[in-house]
């Protein structure tokens, strides 16, 4: 039986309210930065854009811009889930999350593997090891505590393995649909870079998986998002298991709203260079699971059922 301290915190609590803080400045932004690179920030520039002054205000916001917005979202996705699941849980769902992103990113930089050959650009900020931005695999942290609680409303909550790892896979998917407009909207804002090989002589199979046919992004790609956000969201969910993710992050809407204004940035710049197979395409694969988790609504107190014996009946969360 939980003590009144592991009860997750309500939401006009300080923490929560410097949660919904951190919430709104990321929506702030991402709102203003959809809506900029839409329409000025977007060729052909205006000409007021070209004045000396505006210039270096551009400039400004590019090197800090990004960088800013995805903190917030960070913090916001953070202060939630130690409002919801306690401190030391939230931080050891962090640094599970944070540390298999991070390792993930940075052999995908190295090797190519699993995601195809790319690297990053500076626009992100600092990069660990001189490769991976450091605001990766906090974005991979908070849209997979998104992503797995979107699964609270839409799956059944049991704690046994099979339930864990199915939780874990549409997760993954929930997680990868961000990227289908992300990736060129990235790509064409230089953000991050594709490095592939000729076409040349390639077999037809290996020119499926890395010919680059989706605005430059080779298949490897969402299939290495997949492949990670299982990874990442099974260890998360051997954290926190299926039912307290259901009984504590489910119901509250702030993870539907961080997830869905995810998609703000990415779908403004493919609005302003004109990617709109991206557009339509990353449009309907956020809104589908985010639609249905909002259709259904969080479930009926007491709903969820544990498997007996499971490790999710020991786990860490609260304490």
């Amino acid at each position: 039986m939980m003590a009144a301290t592991d009860m997750p915190q309500d939401e006009t609590s300080p923490l929560m309210r410097a949660a919904f803080a951190c919430l709104l400045a990321h929506c702030a932004l991402m709102l203003f930065s959809g809506i900029a690179f839409a329409t000025f920030l977007s060729p052909p520039f205006p000409d007021w854009l070209q004045t000396p002054a505006n210039q270096r205000i551009m400039v400004f916001g590019y090197k800090w811009g990004g960088q800013t917005t995805v903190v917030f979202g960070a913090l916001a996705g953070f202060l939630h889930s130690i409002g919801r699941l306690g401190r030391k849980t939230a931080i050891w769902v962090f640094i599970a999350s944070f540390g298999i992103s991070l390792s993930s990113e940075l052999l995908g930089t190295s090797t190519g593997l699993p995601f195809g050959p790319y690297s990053y650009t500076n626009q992100l900020g600092f990069k660990i090891l001189g490769l991976v931005p450091f605001n990766i695999p906090t974005s991979w942290f908070f849209m997979l505590y998104c992503s797995i609680a979107i699964c609270g409303r839409l799956l059944p909550a049991k704690n046994d393995n099979l339930s864990r790892w199915w939780w874990a896979l549409i997760a993954g998917l929930v997680l990868t649909a961000w990227d289908v407009s992300m990736d060129p909207a990235m790509v064409v804002s230089v953000h991050w870079l594709w490095h592939l090989p000729s076409l040349e002589g390639m077999p037809l199979w290996q020119n499926i998986l890395i010919g680059g046919h989706f605005y430059g992004m080779p298949l490897t790609n969402w299939l290495g998002w997949l492949l990670t956000g299982i990874i990442v969201a099974r260890v998360m969910l051997q954290i926190v298991p299926p039912t307290t993710w259901a009984e504590r992050v489910s119901p509250s809407n702030f993870p539907l709203i961080l997830y869905g204004v995810a998609a703000v940035l990415p779908l403004g710049i493919c609005i302003g260079r004109g990617l709109w197979m991206a557009f339509v395409l990353g449009a309907i694969a956020m809104a589908i699971p985010l639609g249905l988790a909002m259709r259904k609504g969080p479930r009926a107190a007491g709903s969820t059922s544990r498997a007996s014996g499971s490790l999710g009946d020991i786990a860490v969360v609260g304490r």
